[in-house]
């Protein structure tokens, strides 16, 4: 994949993202923060890792590695995650924006969060960091149906679909 690519990948992830987001907006406050015994509590905790693995990964691109992701508790409800998700979206967004293709090859040293150090070219970084938003994004589709409410479609197809009829608009 070259630059351009992830950028149009980034804009796909922000994208779902958001649509996810919008969907869990309809949870009341016992619904977003039940237990559901998935891998990540509860639709906050999950949302919280998916944005705490979005942070980790572009600090590791900054050169800074961290013990942990963000805590979820940290965030008392969905306002909370859309107002932190913003600033790591815009962070995110710049640094993808920033990349050249030669960029997209550079290896990156890191730590795990378990201080392991570990060496990775960028494009592998960051097709990881989508496609694991996309993994859990799915865990939260299952857990609205649950909780008796349903998501919005954050298929990469429908991306593509709604940004080519935007474009002939």
């Amino acid at each position: 994949m070259n630059a351009e690519e992830f950028r149009t990948l980034y804009e796909y992830n922000a994208w779902a993202n958001r649509r996810v987001m919008e969907s869990c907006a309809r949870l009341n406050a016992d619904q977003f923060t039940r237990d559901l015994v998935s891998s990540f509590h509860s639709v906050r905790d999950t949302l919280a890792h998916i944005l705490g693995a979005e942070w980790l990964w572009l600090e590791r691109w900054h050169g800074r590695s961290h013990s942990s992701l963000l805590f979820a508790g940290d965030f008392s409800d969905l306002s909370a995650i859309r107002a932190r998700w913003a600033e790591v979206e815009r962070d995110l967004t710049d640094f993808v924006a920033s990349l050249t293709d030669d960029d997209v090859s550079r290896v990156y040293e890191y730590k795990t969060t378990e201080g392991v150090p570990y060496a990775s070219p960028a494009w592998q970084m960051l097709q990881h960091v989508v496609n694991h938003g996309t993994y859990h994004r799915g865990q939260i589709a299952t857990m609205l149906r649950q909780l008796g409410n349903k998501s919005q479609s954050t298929d990469l197809i429908l991306f593509y679909r709604e940004r080519a009829a935007q474009a002939k608009a």
